[in-house]
């Protein structure tokens, strides 16, 4: 009994350890959001899986052999209460669900700006084989591997590939939206603390996929400028070359920043979406077009 005790505590530890750091731990407002959604669906569907898993052990026990007192009805072929029990439950329990989700669809729109009175910071994202690139417009830097937020901000996000279809995704501030070559998806997310969060790709996109992988900071205010100012004074410049440098494929890249970034480089990078399998044609041709 004692041992038996002390395996369900175990395992009820290790489930629960993997709750951290993903949707069931929201650091955000769209987060939040999505996970009531994902609790409210399931207290819908446990009203319905609930009762039935009682009902087949009820059942069971009831017409056991032994039972001599349960009635057995060979004839029996129809009920109009049973009908209407067996579908109306499981049909409420849909309509339920579908609410839920569809209301939530609407309010949790990833084009739908948050509501604030701090202005948002703009990020525009690049999927590259295999490392992602931010690029803040108006702050006139970037980074690679690495995004750095200020807390209780905005982040309007504008999303595209250089390459193939990927996926955006911080479980901890919510938004899995995909980032596609020749297109600009748009998120919007908001970090309401202080930390460190991971994102990834949710999407398989090759060789380097699993190495996909970036941090999240959010900091104060008085950081964030910091942060900003000192990525103004360190590293390259995001020009024609370096562009070209860094789109070629590689895997588990270190994190760095681009103390500048040649004027309306997001855009080219969209208009000059391509079907060529190689992209140093297609980098080319995306710096031709920014300058």
């Amino acid at each position: 009994m004692r041992y038996g005790l002390l395996a369900v505590v175990l395992i009820g530890a290790t489930t629960l350890g993997g709750c951290t750091d993903g949707v069931l731990d929201p650091q955000g407002p769209i987060a939040l959001a999505e996970r009531q959604i994902l609790l409210n669906a399931l207290g819908i569907m446990l009203a319905i899986v609930i009762p039935v898993i009682l009902a087949i052990l009820v059942v069971a026990f009831w017409f056991r052999a032994s039972n001599w007192r349960a009635t057995y009805l060979p004839d029996f072929e129809y009920s109009g209460r049973l009908e209407l029990l067996v579908w109306s439950i499981p049909a409420m329990t849909v309509l339920l669900v579908g609410g839920v989700a569809w209301v939530g669809a609407h309010d949790l729109d990833p084009r739908k700006p948050i509501s604030s009175s701090v202005k948002p910071v703009t990020v525009q994202v690049v999927s590259l084989d295999w490392k992602w690139l931010f690029i803040y417009p108006e702050q006139g830097i970037a980074s690679v591997n690495h995004l750095t937020v200020p807390v209780g901000t905005p982040i309007s996000f504008e999303l595209t590939s250089s390459t193939v279809m990927n996926s955006f995704f911080v479980p901890q501030l919510g938004g899995q939206i995909y980032a596609m070559s020749g297109m600009v998806t748009r998120l919007h997310l908001q970090a309401d603390h202080p930390g460190t969060y991971p994102g990834l790709s949710a999407m398989f996109s090759g060789d380097g996929f699993a190495d996909m992988r970036f941090m999240v900071d959010a900091v104060s205010n008085d950081r964030f400028a910091q942060w900003v100012s000192q990525a103004r004074e360190a590293g390259p410049v995001l020009d024609k070359q370096s562009y070209a440098d860094l789109a070629r494929p590689s895997k588990a890249i270190a994190s760095f920043t681009y103390r500048a970034v040649a004027a309306d480089l997001f855009t080219g990078v969209v208009n000059t979406a391509s079907m060529t399998d190689d992209p140093s044609q297609l980098i080319c041709s995306t710096s031709q077009r920014v300058e």
